[in-house]
């Protein structure tokens, strides 16, 4: 038995034990008498006469625990916005950390007895766990009365937040309704302007460009790779229109093909990707080490300019250091981004070199264990609106911004822009408590706010999502919450499925002569998916995005 396969099934022994040790009925969201202790004061001594709680009116204390092994909670109470929180909206955060060791930690809790209060996870089978062994708390009847969720996020993310039994358990962070994401193409402009500034539109021209590159500048790395050569897999999307990255890789592992999801190995536009990526590889266009560097390597490169094309799933954090390092020495120096290439005779305005989705990134779930889940939803609730996002994102008012405009948009004071190492201390400093991030509020005070700066104050980030990320992302919600759980007949073919496609992926570029052995060594993949049973993965990934479809459509 597999590790994985024996970590699940002990998760799932766990959670069946703790359901009978702590007495909860059934997963219909009654429990027994929870034990939890978060709210000071009683429920209904901080609700209003209509029922809602009222949020600052008495204190509220709540622990808190970051499913992540690398998750640290910084100090609530320590930095400025969430000093202020805990002055004026009398809210305390207690941090459960994982210790490095998460499943371990969550399963030790399960088994004591001792939950957290709240659990900031990822969407997906472990949450469908929790909620089936009756620990989680229902949101529904919390939307009224608490509105910016309901609002912010929409019908149709709620929609695809809903579990099988019918109940929303969880609260979305960095949801969104409007296009977001960073994937794309960094472009040294030092080397390009240098070269002429030649056209980069199609595959062919990319490919002209980077033998120049290496002809003219022998010292540089002509297209960087990054990690286990990522920017082929976002090269991928040039081969095809609507087409981001996600289907043509490992964390999908299927592609769309009609109205079924087809293997990954037979994709036309994850193959020809591949083909490019293993031509680039053995001319010595491509970064050698890409599939053994580590991350500050790839960023090393990035940011001393050593290289001429970066593509990636999200470039602009490397990119944006970069620029301000190489025109802090050179004015003419720096990075810009382009247009994502096509292959010739593709329509370039349907080339999406990533994506977003509606639910966003992870999700938090109130567990029973809670003494007050309606007041802790009212301080997420509170958290995910407009004056929430503008403590959690720039400061308490007065200080980065003060005051909001007709749309609650922060007004941003003077300091936002002549004190950035301060500004950008205090966003540092919160970026690992912002838990329920409202993308479409945050994005648009930001780029209302840009839009008035003169363009040496303009943030090199936003010029390039405004102009180009942001307009060549894929929505891909109906392909969110497609993995079987890892202990399931479909969750064991997904990891050997998954071993496969790393292997023949780094083989088809490292070792792949001509095109046609790399499509033979995708080939031979795709006949060992199958054996291993990715056909039955296949059928309950399209199940799973047909019934996506039809609650998008709702």
């Amino acid at each position: 038995m597999s590790l994985n396969k024996r970590a699940s099934l002990v998760w799932s022994g766990l959670l069946a034990a703790a359901l009978i040790a702590s007495g909860c009925s059934s997963g219909n969201g009654e429990t027994s008498s929870p034990s939890g202790s978060v709210s000071e004061g009683g429920t209904a001594s901080a609700k209003a006469a209509g029922g809602a709680y009222n949020l600052g009116e008495k204190p509220l204390s709540f622990s808190f625990y970051g499913h992540y092994d690398w998750y640290t909670m910084p100090n609530w109470g320590e930095d400025e916005a969430s000093k202020w929180i805990k002055a004026n909206k009398k809210v305390d955060v207690v941090p459960v950390s994982s210790g490095g060791n998460a499943a371990q930690k969550l399963s030790t809790m399960i088994v004591s007895g001792e939950l957290p209060d709240v659990i900031w996870m990822e969407r997906g089978a472990d949450v469908e766990k929790l909620r089936e062994a009756g620990m989680l708390v229902a949101f529904d009847d919390y939307f009224e009365k608490y509105p910016n969720l309901k609002k912010w996020a929409g019908e149709s993310t709620l929609e695809m937040l809903r579990s099988p039994d019918g109940k929303i358990y969880q609260f979305p962070n960095w949801y969104t309704t409007q296009p977001n994401g960073n994937a794309g193409y960094l472009v040294n402009k030092k080397i390009y302007n240098d070269l002429g500034a030649p056209k980069l539109e199609t595959t062919e021209d990319l490919y002209s460009y980077l033998k120049l590159v290496k002809e003219k500048y022998p010292n540089v790395i002509p297209f960087e790779g990054g990690q286990k050569a990522e920017a082929i897999t976002v090269l991928s999307s040039a081969f095809a229109e609507n087409h981001p990255y996600d289907f043509s890789s490992v964390a999908m592992l299927a592609s769309p093909k009609g109205d079924k999801l087809a293997s990954v190995f037979e994709d036309e536009a994850f193959r020809e990707g591949v083909a490019f990526g293993s031509r680039l590889y053995r001319e010595k266009l491509m970064s050698a080490d890409t599939f053994t560097q580590p991350l500050d390597q790839v960023e090393q490169n990035i940011v001393t300019g050593k290289v001429a094309v970066y593509a990636a799933s999200s470039p602009t954090e490397f990119g944006a250091i970069g620029n301000s390092l190489l025109k802090a020495e050179d004015p003419d120096a720096g990075y810009i981004m382009i247009w994502p290439v096509h292959k010739e005779g593709l329509d370039k305005n349907k080339i999406f070199t990533g994506s977003y989705n509606q639910l966003g990134w992870n999700v938090s779930v109130i567990t029973k264990k809670a003494k007050d889940p309606e007041a802790i939803f009212a301080f997420l609730d509170w958290m995910t609106g407009p004056e929430g996002q503008r403590v959690i994102m720039w400061g308490p008012p007065g200080l980065y911004w003060d005051g909001t405009d007709e749309e609650e948009k922060p007004k941003f004071t003077d300091k936002f822009t002549s004190d950035t190492k301060g500004r950008d201390k205090l966003m540092n400093d919160t970026v690992n408590l912002q838990w329920v991030g409202n993308t479409v509020y945050v994005d648009n005070a930001k780029m209302k706010f840009e839009s008035t700066l003169p363009e040496d104050l303009k943030s090199w980030e936003t010029k390039w999502q405004s102009e180009i990320t942001w307009k060549t992302q894929f929505n891909t919600t109906a392909y969110v919450n497609l993995d079987p759980a890892g202990d399931s007949p479909e969750g064991i073919v997904a990891q050997s499925v998954k071993e496969i496609y790393e292997k023949a992926f780094a083989q088809a570029i490292l070792n792949g002569k001509s095109d046609e052995d790399v499509y033979a060594i995708l080939d031979k993949a795709n006949a060992d998916a199958k054996s291993v049973g990715y056909d039955k993965l296949l059928a309950f990934k399209t199940k799973k995005w047909q019934e996506n479809q039809s609650k998008l459509q709702k």
